[in-house]
């Protein structure tokens, strides 16, 4: 045992190098030991001290030889890190490997190579997929390579043929582990090499139960199995792979192991001597101490049998490492790659203590939070100092660099070097932007310079940031090696790129930086760099990508056309915030602001330090009334009285003594600012306040009865003054302090209390008003007692945590009472007992004074020394002191609680606003507050709760989380040893809520007053001022006779008050108040809120006590206003008529009728409460709902909305509602006539047209809109022209007659737009001509056909349809309707005059009805006329519109469905019109579904093509952008050969403004074109970006298409004309200037000479037409010279 003493210490005192692997008295290992120093493990450990290469620079034969020795090491490894083609691995004793991609097996490497050749081959599983970070696999030393730096590299390979090298297929037997990768993948399973040869190794997929994997094996995949079976001499063998089995299967001696073949991660049973593990019966080998478990290291005996896992065999020196390590051994094959702290690499930690030291490897550190660390003996010392172990074991404390956390060994390790914990930056994590930082450079490339902060940390300082300028040399500057300072521009720790700058102006700029959008607020000032110039401006770019826009008026105060010509890129500029919008990262900035000095402090005038806003603030300084505090982000100075820290006064000074210089304090609030000063408080009740807006802002708002939340300023001896937010304090007089008797002030209020205060009088003149404080007369927020305790109780707990982490004395201790909660059991040792107290002794807590009052150990017999259990009341972190309790029925089992349970409770300790209770007999302790009210005032002691006291208690919550889990409770005081009685108990009833509507039957009548009963049986109390409203009341009467007892009554709640009542005796019933409600009888007014404005609804208010309400459009004034929202702002206090309640919002008026009955005026527009109100013929005013396809939505009331149809709304054709929308915005004023209104349906019919309303028309004359063919104004002149027209015609042919339009038509056309239909065209022929309007009938047919038609059809027709409207049909109606108004009595003259125009007119009916190009007007003349032509789609379509304009949408499809099927199927394009006129009905009136059934029915008949483009444009003209946009991405799948369906994708997304769509959609379409395309195709897309897009891109890509093709004359051409169109005058004449100077020929610079002169006579000057003509004369004598020569 000697031996094993040695080794495994008792006591852990002595600090001896024990623990080691050198084990000096085995004698019989002493050379493998020896041989072991010089191994590969030492040797890498070593590595980095003693570099490979001597000063020569070779190799030296130590480092070949070692290599040799070294590769071919087995081990086990722990996947660290995957990438796509390297995966780093952790390795023992904390190194670490890299496995490349190729190194995986030979099967997964043919894969790749395959992959490499051929891009058909089946997809290969990635490394990703194959490994995962934790996983545990047996690896190999491949190569070891010396890295750039000449730090070492260490290359693995997991090849199961390097692997089992050793194995043979004879030395194979069942159970044994094997690693392996999946070969190939069968029908039953999967063939893994194992890398021996002549050997076959079959996995059945049923032998597979990895949870890592539940997927099926890929190719290439590592696999750790058992061998089940081995079969034929071992040529084949049977695999399984189940995490259990494998990871629990022992090497047995009998499988044959021996040091060649053994193989790491595998299992042996292990004897133990010392350090030396034998295992298989002859082998020896050792554990690492990193690899023993700890805390049992005590427990291994020598001889005892162990289970180990083989860490790594190294074959040449026959060494074997092995583990005890609980999670090698375990079940499952995964070891966590991250430490359970978090990651920690790079972090520096302070007071670690030396646990242990072991000479040959390094040295045990415990960081202050236990964990451990080790720290290589190289580590130990600087690099260039001599070992001295002894003095560092001596040092007591010791701060560390962590460098790595090692997944295999479980453990961090750790530096002690001075030059390593000192380093500024480890990592990229601990870089910020804008960090002025020390570099050495590297290497110069041609995008920039290389700079090593640090031997793992470089960054890129690009070319345009190597100086202030543009340095053409700037090797000439920079030499390898040179030290140099640099600022941070960017960092990105994730993928380790760094971004740095040398520019002077940036480096040493004293400017604040903008890190962030938020940084840059409006009028600050910082240094940029020019990144972007373009004709509009430069855009300038700050640190961390932060950039913005000069636009060119900002950029000086000189005028600048040209910035590309002024600035450079990389150019640094001082810049001032003009605008910045962090949300959309959009900033506007301005050069000439920062350069005219302009740069006052942005914080101060930007700071929008409101009240009520929640904040955060840094404290600066502790005074002894509060604390002084700089609000973030922007410093802004302010004042946190020490009272304001909390509503509860004794955490006041508890918050103040635990918060120090520096500390952050969240969610405090502005109560008031002025020129002086900004008051902050944490007041958790006050807060709540200002956030409800239950607050006056200003004198003018506080009224009588108004209830405010304050806190007391001074304590006067008349009474006390109470401060509000926004600075207003009232006076509450003696009298109105509290409800019992006062004899001095002083004692009921604390300076610094929270109260409820109610407004009681107002002094308008001398601003002064009184409060009462009185809880009868206050009205608490519901659940404000149990928010206060969990306020309070939170508050004391901040407190502990804070205390506790304070490095101050006793931190330890403090952490530890702070993590102590009231109701945990303790184990103690009594220290001293007397009568009137205990005091005990912990272990756990030594230096915490533990004391249990004489009331606590009531009972108990207590001897010094004695083994105690106590429950814990109190903790007091501040003072150390515990209190605890040994009453057996507080330290008994504790019972569950049930929520809604009573009990009776007992005070066990009082702590100031808290008190400690116990429930009963369940051994169940919790929190109460010692006041149940925040106006709650003690005169004298015997009120207070104190100790011992009985407590009647209701269970809210049995657990509450805000309580540490303790029960939530509402408590009243009981008498002791009473039951409480049923009266009593109907007290507790829930109290009725402000603004609650209720029922009830009037009881008592009195002169001043109403008794009402109410539903719930409870009483309700009316005052006689609450009964009628004041004008209502007659002379010599009393308000309250109109009401008779027993009446019904509905009223609402207005207030409560508490009374008490005389029923009972005070001392049997002490305290007995009950809840009076206040009611009102008139439908009352309140004050009121704004919170939204939305032009929809309104105004959104928030009422007193949490109501909400709107109030309607219709209802803000008597007289309606043009613009009714404008006038109203957010936060505005407002006097609302209150409605009543509807979905928990109440409706509101600001109507003066309604606030001020007896003195407002009548109203003009009255309110309408329902449709009974309204008449027909009557004209009443109301703001426009919303414009749609059913026509223009007016809103009358609240409650009801009327509705003008489209005819009915403007004397004006309008094709489409939107003319009318844009006219008509929401919230518009009309006057409208009511035409009808239909009372069942509450629908109400509304005209909007000038003749009703006497007003003008809704839409402007400006518009230009044809008007409508409506009415009977112009009779009697219709009459005569119709008279006129008839004699006329007599005499002319009716051909001669259809001449005469059409040659007006044409002058009329070129006045008019292009997108005219032919109808309106005609109508405006027929008033040139004047010609009266059409009859009703006509004009429906003509507006219906236009509204249906236009839309529904081809726009190819839209021209045709007026001449299917002849003029002669039109004429002839006109005709009949003139022989109607003809008067009655008539001469013989007149009547043979009428026989002949009867005649005529017969004729021409008869000529007419022969005429092709007449428009039929029923079904049986269209059927006539397509038996003659049924091949035409034009009769179709018309036939079609004939059923549509009477809405018979059915009939229509019928129609169109029979012309596909009549119309000859070589008629191609007859049919495609027939399919896009049904695609368009769809669309306009059937669902998506049938739209898409035509479509695909479309495509089987016609070409796909025409279909399909078809689509698309009707999708984008009925603005479906989504559909057309997928439609269009199909079509360029499917007809990507086709240019036209490129161009036309490309037209749709630069019409929507998606130019960087249209840009990347280019690029598709040249690579899908043929190559002889892409000069047109991109030439046309620069066209498009000319016509829809951006002109700057369109030429830009018109100059790089004639700079490759500089002979296509007609892209010049073209080019030349959208310049002209979009350019400015100098770009043309360069242009011209390019054109005449190519060599193309002769005939064609002619044609662009002659151009060229053109143009300049258009827009030049005499002189530089003079010019053109000099260059032509130049050009000529050129080519003669020539030819000349």
């Amino acid at each position: 045992m000697a031996s094993v003493e040695e080794d495994f210490p008792r006591g852990g005192t002595a600090k001896k190098p024990t623990e080691s692997k050198i084990v000096v008295q085995r004698t019989e290992v002493d050379n493998l030991f020896q041989v072991e120093l010089h191994s590969f493990l030492s040797f890498c450990s070593n590595y980095c001290e003693k570099k490979a290469f001597d000063l020569s620079g070779q190799v030296t034969e130590n480092w070949e030889k070692t290599r040799k020795n070294c590769e071919g090491i087995l081990m086990l490894g722990c996947v660290k890190e995957v990438t796509d083609f390297e995966v780093t691995v952790s390795l023992p004793c904390g190194m670490q490997g890299f496995l490349s991609i190729r190194n995986i097996c030979d099967s997964y490497t043919k894969l790749l190579s395959e992959q490499l050749e051929s891009a058909d081959t089946e997809e290969i599983c990635s490394l990703p997929h194959i490994f995962y970070p934790g996983m545990v696999f047996r690896c190999v030393v491949a190569k070891l390579d010396v890295a750039r730096g000449g730090s070492l590299s260490i290359q693995l390979s997991i090849n199961p043929k390097l692997i089992n090298k050793a194995l043979t297929s004879t030395s194979l037997k069942a159970g044994m582990v094997l690693s392996g990768c999946v070969e190939s993948v069968e029908d039953h399973g999967y063939i893994v090499d194992i890398g021996i040869n002549g050997t076959k190794a079959f996995l059945h997929k049923k032998a597979v139960k990895d949870k890592h994997n539940p997927e099926d094996l890929t190719v290439g995949q590592y696999v750790t199995s058992q061998v089940e079976e081995v079969k034929n001499d071992g040529r084949v063998v049977r695999l399984s792979v189940s995490p259990p089995a494998v990871a629990q299967a022992c090497a047995e001696s009998e499988q044959g192991w021996n040091l060649t073949n053994l193989l790491p991660g595998l299992l042996v049973k292990v004897t133990k001597h010392g350090l030396i593990l034998d295992f298989l019966s002859s082998f020896s080998g050792q554990v690492d101490f990193l690899h023993m478990e700890p805390g049992q290291t005590s427990s291994y005996t020598e001889g005892a049998e162990v289970r180990a896992c083989v860490l790594y065999v190294e074959p040449s020196t026959r060494l074997v490492g092995l583990s005890l390590r609980s999670y090698l051994l375990q079940p499952g094959t995964r070891v966590d790659p991250s430490p359970a702290g978090g990651d920690r690499i790079g972090e520096v930690v302070q007071n670690c203590k030396m646990t242990t030291m072991h000479h040959m490897s390094g040295a045990m550190l415990e960081l202050p939070d236990k964990t451990l660390a080790f720290v290589h003996r190289n580590h130990l010392k600087e690099s260039n100092e001599p070992a001295n172990e002894n003095r560092v074991l001596a040092m007591t404390e010791h701060t560390c660099r962590i460098l790595d956390f090692s997944a295999m060994d479980q453990i961090h390790f750790a530096s002690l070097r001075k030059s390593v914990i000192d380093k500024r930056f480890y990592r990229y994590h601990d870089l910020q932007a804008g960090q002025v930082v020390e570099g050495t450079v590297s290497v110069l490339l041609n995008h920039g310079m290389v700079v090593h902060l640090s031997d793992h940390i470089k960054g890129l300082v690009p070319r345009t940031h190597l100086s202030d300028i543009l340095l053409k040399n700037p090797e000439k500057k920079y030499i390898e090696g040179m030290k140099i300072k640099c600022r941070v521009l960017s960092v990105d720790a994730e993928n380790k790129k760094l971004y740095l700058t040398r520019k002077k102006a940036l480096v040493e700029s004293s400017l604040p930086l903008f890190l962030s959008y938020a940084d840059a607020r409006p009028g600050c000032v910082s240094h940029g760099y020019i990144v972007c110039i373009k004709d509009f401006g430069c855009i300038v770019r700050f640190y961390n990508n932060v950039k913005g826009l000069v636009p060119l008026s900002e950029l000086s105060s000189e005028p600048v056309i040209s910035p590309e010509e002024v600035f450079y890129v990389g150019q640094v500029f001082k810049a001032k915030v003009l605008q910045c919008d962090p949300d959309k990262a959009k900033m506007l900035l301005s050069f000439k602001a920062a350069a005219e000095g302009d740069t006052e402090e942005a914080a101060t005038a930007q700071f929008d330090c409101e009240v009520g806003k929640r904040l955060e603030a840094k404290v600066l300084k502790k005074s002894v009334n509060g604390l002084e505090v700089a609000v973030l982000p922007d410093e802004v100075r302010a004042v946190l009285p020490t009272m304001h820290l909390s509503d509860h006064i004794s955490n006041c000074p508890l918050l103040w003594e635990s918060l120090q210089e520096g500390d952050v304090i969240s969610n405090v609030m502005c109560f008031n600012k002025n020129k002086q000063n900004i008051t902050l408080t944490k007041k958790p009740t006050v807060r709540w306040s200002l956030e409800e807006g239950v607050v006056a802002k200003d004198f003018s708002e506080i009224t009588v009865g108004m209830q405010l939340i304050g806190w007391i300023k001074n304590i006067m001896s008349y009474g006390v003054f109470v401060e509000f937010p926004y600075g207003l304090v009232g006076l509450a007089p003696k009298s109105a302090m509290t409800d019992k008797f006062i004899s001095d002030t002083i004692t009921v209020f604390q300076p610094g209390q929270t109260v409820l205060a109610k407004v009681t009088n107002l002094d308008e003149e001398k601003r002064r008003f009184l409060v009462t404080l009185k809880m009868s007369e206050v009205i608490s927020p519901e659940g404000d007692v149990q928010t206060r305790l969990i306020n309070g109780l939170q508050e004391r707990k901040a407190v502990a945590e804070m205390l506790a982490v304070r490095g101050m004395i006793n931190s330890d201790l403090r952490q530890q009472l702070a993590a102590l909660s009231i109701g945990q059991k303790l184990k103690l040792t009594v220290d001293t007992a007397k009568d009137c107290a205990a005091t005990f002794k912990s272990d756990d807590l030594a230096g915490a004074t533990i004391l249990a009052t004489k009331h606590h150990v009531m009972g108990v017999n207590l001897t010094p020394g004695q083994k105690a259990t106590a429950v814990i009341l109190r903790v007091d972190v501040l003072s150390s002191c515990v209190h605890v309790s040994l009453l057996p029925k507080l330290v008994a089992k504790k019972k569950s609680l049930a929520e809604g349970s009573k009990y009776t409770a007992m005070v066990q300790h009082i702590d100031r606003d808290f008190a400690i209770i116990s429930l009963e007999d369940t051994a169940q302790l919790t929190v109460i507050q010692t006041s149940s009210h925040l106006n709650e005032t003690f005169l004298s002691e015997s009120e207070k709760l104190k100790a011992g006291m009985c407590l009647a208690v209701e269970v809210i919550e049995p657990s509450c989380q805000e309580l540490q889990g303790l029960s939530l409770v509402s408590w009243q005081r009981t008498a002791p040893n009473r039951q409480r009685t049923t009266s009593e108990n109907q007290t507790s009833s829930k109290g009725y809520c402000f603004g609650e509507i209720v029922r009830g039957k009037v009881r008592t009548v009195k002169p001043t007053s109403l008794q009402v009963t109410l539903e719930d049986g409870s009483t309700g109390s009316v005052h006689v001022s609450e009964v009628v409203e004041g004008a209502d009341v007659c002379q010599g009467s009393f308000p309250t006779a109109s009401v008779k007892v027993g009446s019904a009554v509905t009223a609402r709640v207005i207030g409560g008050r508490e009374a008490s009542s005389h029923r009972y005796l005070p001392f049997s019933h002490p305290k007995f108040t009950y809840t009076i409600p206040e009611l009102t009888l008139i439908p009352s007014v309140s004050l009121g809120m704004v919170t939204n404005i939305q032009p929809q609804v309104g105004l959104l208010v928030k009422l007193p006590f949490g109501g909400m309400g709107t109030v309607d459009v219709t209802d803000l004034a008597d007289a309606y206003r043009p613009n009714p929202l404008d006038g109203y702002s957010k936060d505005k206090l407002l006097r609302f008529f209150l409605f009543g309640e509807e979905k928990g919002k109440w409706q509101l008026s600001l109507r003066p009728s309604r606030l001020n009955p007896q003195q407002a005026k009548p109203a003009k527009d009255p309110e309408v409460l329902s449709v009974d109100q309204l008449k027909a013929g009557q004209i009443i005013r109301g703001y426009v709902k919303s414009v749609g396809e059913q026509g223009v939505f007016i809103r009358l009331s609240r409650s009801i909305t009327g509705r003008a149809q489209l005819q009915q709304s403007t004397k004006y054709f309008v094709n489409h509602h939107k003319v009318l929308s844009e006219h008509l915005t929401p919230n518009t004023l009309l006057t409208t006539k009511i035409l009808s209104i239909d009372k069942e349906e509450e629908l109400v019919h509304l005209s909007l047209l000038p003749e009703d309303t006497g007003k003008p028309d809704v839409l402007p004359e400006s518009l230009g809109l044809p008007l409508r063919l409506i009415g009977e104004e112009k009779k009697e002149h219709d009459t005569k022209k119709k008279m006129k027209r008839a004699a006329s015609e007599s005499e002319q042919v009716t051909n001669e007659e259809s001449q005469v339009p059409k040659k007006k038509k044409k002058t009329k056309k070129a006045k008019t737009d292009d997108s005219d239909s032919g109808v309106e065209v005609y109508f405006r022929e027929e008033e040139d001509k004047e010609v009266e309007e059409e009859p009703t009938s006509n004009s429906i047919i003509s507006r219906s056909l236009c509204s249906v038609g236009l839309l529904l059809f081809p726009y190819v027709y839209l021209n045709i349809f007026h001449h299917h409207y002849s003029s002669s049909f039109l004429s002839l109606a006109l005709g009949r309707t003139a022989v109607l108004h003809q008067p009655q009595k008539k001469s013989r003259h007149e009547l043979e005059q009428e026989k002949k125009a009867a005649e005529k007119a017969l004729v021409q009916r008869e000529t007419e009805l022969m005429d092709p190009n007449l428009r039929p007007q029923d079904a049986a003349a269209f059927e006539r006329l397509l038996l003659a032509s049924p091949n035409s789609s034009l009769l179709w379509l018309q036939y079609m519109a004939h059923h549509l304009q009477a809405t018979q949408i059915e009939q229509a499809r019928a129609v169109a469905e029979r012309a596909i099927k009549t119309i000859s199927f070589r008629e191609e394009q007859e049919k495609l019109n027939v399919w896009v006129a049904l695609l368009n009905l769809e669309n306009m009136y059937g669902t998506e579904e049938s739209l898409k059934k035509v479509f695909e029915r479309a495509l089987q008949f016609c070409e796909p093509m025409p279909v399909y483009q078809q689509l698309a444009d009707i999708y984008a003209k009925s603005d479906k952008t989504k559909e057309a946009e997928g439609l269009y991405k199909t079509m360029v799948k499917r007809f990507r050969q086709n240019k036209a369906v490129w161009l036309s994708y490309g037209t749709f997304l630069l019409q929507q403004g998606q130019s960087d769509a249209a840009s990347a959609l280019l690029q598709r379409a040249l690579k899908s074109l043929p190559s002889k395309e892409s000069v047109d195709v991109i030439a046309k897309f620069a066209q498009l970006e000319f016509r829809y897009g951006d002109s700057e891109k369109g030429r830009t890509m018109f100059d790089k298409v004639l700079t490759s093709y500089p002979k296509r004359t007609d892209l010049w051409s073209v080019f030349i004309d959208l310049m002209v169109k979009h350019g400015s005058q100098k770009e043309v004449r360069a242009l011209f200037d390019r054109v005449i100077h190519l060599s193309v020929s002769i005939k064609k610079i002619k044609f662009f000479f002659k151009r060229y002169l053109e143009y300049e006579k258009k827009h030049g000057t005499p002189q530089s037409i003079q010019a053109v003509k000099e260059k032509a004369i130049e050009f000529v004598e050129a080519k003669g010279t020539e030819a000349a020569n």
